[in-house]
């Protein structure tokens, strides 16, 4: 069975992913809505939202990557001009960030949390699919089963203290065996196509329009044969 846990499917297929209805920490402004798919060390959750209303947030609790599946998101910070997120964008909300969150209509996004104490620069930053790439390193040579791919990154946020990190990732195809996830990796896939396989020989298929979270340590492989494009979250928990 795969170790990748499927967030949403663009064709409305059903998953086989378990969420529970739960509030990520005391302050969680979406307690109310939020389904955990998973949690674990360093404080990080991913799943999914419905959410129809208007919220007034003094001070954001945690860091928040947002994609919306369904509908739109509009979030005003501190009197700035709204950003209006609609299906397949996305934006991270930093901790400490003052703002208002309008969805006039059933709006589904999914999530990748983290919480962490000490100081962080409010605001929130979008997620482009027209990144700025820049090179980035490949896999390791030792893990290909074939030619080393072209990759590249446009990370546009950090939050040091939870060592979490957001942006937009592209490569060409490659072929990796399977091996324990390196981070805890929330992704979005913008193109293309990944089959990635279990180490009981199973594979699950995603495509563009779908979100998953696969697990620091989880065995997990990769296959793609086209140009893949995604919206990221990593981090790396201390073992």
């Amino acid at each position: 069975m795969t170790v990748a846990l499927l967030l949403h499917r663009a064709d409305g297929a059903p998953l086989s992913t378990s969420f529970r209805k739960a509030a990520f920490g005391d302050a969680d402004p979406f307690a109310r809505h939020r389904e955990i798919a998973w949690e674990g060390p360093g404080s990080m959750s991913a799943g999914r939202v419905g959410f129809i209303g208007e919220l007034d947030v003094a001070r954001f609790p945690h860091t928040e990557t947002i994609v919306v599946m369904d509908g739109e998101l509009r979030l005003t910070a501190n009197g700035a001009a709204p950003l209006v997120l609609g299906r397949g964008e996305g934006a991270v909300i930093a901790r400490g960030t003052a703002l208002r969150i309008l969805a006039g209509s059933p709006t589904l996004f999914v999530f990748c949390t983290a919480s962490a104490e000490g100081p962080n620069n409010p605001g929130i930053t979008p997620l482009r699919a027209d990144a700025a790439f820049k090179p980035s390193n490949p896999p390791p040579a030792e893990t290909l089963l074939g030619p080393t791919p072209q990759c590249r990154s446009d990370n546009v946020f950090t939050d040091e203290q939870a060592d979490y990190r957001a942006g937009t990732w592209d490569s060409t195809p490659y072929h990796r065996v399977v091996r324990a996830h390196r981070l805890n990796e929330f992704m979005y896939l913008l193109a293309g196509g990944v089959r990635f396989a279990s180490p009981d020989g199973s594979v699950l298929s995603a495509n563009a329009g779908d979100a998953l979270f696969v697990a620091q340590g989880a065995p997990i492989g990769w296959e793609s044969s086209e140009r893949v494009a995604k919206f990221y979250v990593v981090q790396n928990v201390a073992t």
